[in-house]
């Protein structure tokens, strides 16, 4: 019954970093444009669709990695923040490098904007933490099993 909680909690954990990996995006993508002085208020129901079009595009690249990431520090008890805000950073790495066209010819990653490869690696940083804070801190507990007390020879507990 652990597992199945354990399980709710990181599902949880993911979607609550993927919001916020999401929103970083986003808001680092439109900065331009909210500095521009001469652009005006921005809508905030636009910010709201692309916030949760930042979330389901991250969410939906993140997956596979951060499942992976998450199997290796579940099964290892692994609890340190620095190997959550690691694994994040991979994430979004790999989210960012998975959409440039790769060059198998020359071995290269073709159009890699800087910028953007430290706004998405940046954001998986951020995303890791945040789960770390939600699930990590806790990660490979479910494992350990909890034990009665047992009566002493005298038959208390």
């Amino acid at each position: 019954m652990s597992l199945i909680g354990r399980i709710i909690v990181i599902l949880f954990a993911f979607c609550a970093a993927c919001l916020a990996g999401g929103t970083i995006v986003t808001f680092a993508i439109l900065f331009p444009e909210l500095s521009a002085m001469d652009t005006g208020i921005v809508n905030p129901d636009a910010i709201n669709i692309l916030i949760g079009f930042g979330f389901i595009f991250f969410s939906g690249f993140a997956l596979i990695p951060a499942l992976i990431v998450v199997v290796i520090t579940e099964s290892f008890d692994i609890r340190s923040v620095l190997a959550y805000a690691l694994g994040g950073g991979v994430v979004g790495l790999a989210c960012y490098l998975g959409l440039i066209p790769y060059d198998t010819t020359t071995m290269t990653f073709d159009g890699i904007v800087r910028r953007h490869l430290e706004v998405v690696t940046g954001a998986g940083i951020i995303a890791g933490l945040i789960y770390w804070v939600i699930a990590g801190r806790n990660a490979g507990a479910w494992k350990q099993s909890r034990r009665l007390p047992q009566p002493d020879a005298a038959g208390k507990l």
